[in-house]
């Protein structure tokens, strides 16, 4: 059997109440996620709920692409997230299989691929 953790996050950036720089949903502190190393995201609710999890080689493009994005899976929930997470993760097979982990062991909400516990 393979024993998978969940690993700690790099960083974390919460949504401020009264964003005075901000033009993306409330966050300010983009700048502390690294734009040129891969890894794993997870959008957290109010409530500390698990929203989504996603990887990507570059992972500021990425996460802000969440937020601009018409195709996101999360379009429609984007003022939900107050709260995320990022873990650098530089193989890609290894980010792949956190990603798929986590979806399944804390059940995000607005994950669709890769749901095996349904």
């Amino acid at each position: 059997m393979i024993n998978i953790t969940i690993p700690e996050p790099d960083v974390s950036i919460m949504k401020q109440n009264s964003p005075e720089l901000s033009n993306i949903y409330g966050f300010t502190d983009f700048h502390l996620i690294t734009r040129d190393k891969g890894g794993i995201f997870m959008f957290y609710n109010d409530d500390q709920e698990l929203l989504f999890v996603g990887k990507a080689r570059k992972l500021r493009p990425r996460i802000k692409k969440h937020f601009n994005d018409n195709v996101s899976p999360i379009k429609l929930h984007r003022d939900e997230v107050s709260k995320i997470d990022v873990c650098i993760v530089d193989e890609p097979a290894h980010r792949e299989i956190y990603e798929t982990y986590i979806i399944n062991e804390l059940k995000a909400k607005y994950n669709v691929g890769k749901v095996f516990y349904k």
